[in-house]
């Protein structure tokens, strides 16, 4: 298994000779509702270099810093996509030929090798989008980008490697929109993961408008291995750089 960073909520997943490209943002800016002023997001010079070879896009919500449109437009429209259904709906309103919407609970496999069960993920409005726990013969891995995990995911332990924030980033009134901070020390002690990578506020990328103003982060990588140490639970806590590939 090789999982490579690509910045924000975006991944490459090399797993049992597939290429999986996870929530791609990699070109143009990141604008939430055609607003710029509020938040903007751009990414830097050096663009992220996929595979020629794209098996699977496997998104996990339907909002645009997952769900990134200028992004999916440049991608070849035969390439399968597995979404959470508002992210299926947007894949095949940008003509993908083979979408998948998965509701929770349910299944996609790839390859006859690597199973993809949607679990529930991160609330957004009334609706909660997609947690993934993608399985093979050998091992086992949970995302969700938000840290969110659902308390049913305990039946599932253990997971070998967990893809997670480990901050929190708050708003005023509308509390966290990332929660990080407790989660990962839930994840660790629900499903011993050898190992948490870091996700969702790094790589090569800058933010500005008015919401950045309101954001508030809360917590640190370091605080959260010092927090796993004291209870004595043996997982590592990886904080990716973009680009380069982490073999697990």
């Amino acid at each position: 298994m090789q999982l490579t960073y690509l910045g924000s909520n975006s991944w490459l997943w090399q797993w049992e000779n597939q290429n999986i490209l996870v929530d791609p943002w990699l070109v143009d800016n990141l604008v939430f509702g055609n607003l710029p002023w509020l938040f903007k997001g751009s990414r830097g010079e050096n663009s992220p270099v996929l595979p020629e070879r794209i098996d699977l896009i496997l998104l996990s919500q339907g909002l645009e810093d997952h769900a990134h449109k200028p992004t999916l437009k440049t991608l070849d429209k035969e390439i399968p996509v597995v979404g959470s259904p508002n992210a299926a709906k947007v894949a095949t309103e940008l003509g993908f030929m083979n979408v998948t919407g998965l509701a929770h609970h349910e299944h996609y496999t790839l390859a006859e090798k690597i199973k993809i069960q949607a679990l529930p993920g991160a609330p957004i409005g009334l609706e909660k989008e997609n947690a993934y726990l993608l399985k093979t013969s050998q091992k086992s891995l949970y995302y969700e980008p938000h840290g969110y995990p659902p308390e049913e995911l305990k039946e599932y332990a253990p997971v070998d490697v967990v893809i997670n924030p480990v901050v929190n980033l708050e708003l005023p009134v509308a509390g966290s929109i990332i929660n990080g901070k407790d989660s990962v020390f839930k994840l660790a002690q629900w499903i011993q993961p050898k190992t948490i990578l870091a996700t969702a506020a790094g790589g090569d990328i800058h933010y500005e408008g008015i919401l950045l103003s309101l954001l508030k982060t809360v917590g640190s990588a370091e605080e959260a291995r010092s927090r796993l140490k004291q209870a004595n639970l043996n997982t590592e806590i990886i904080e990716p750089q973009q680009g380069q590939p982490i073999a697990l």
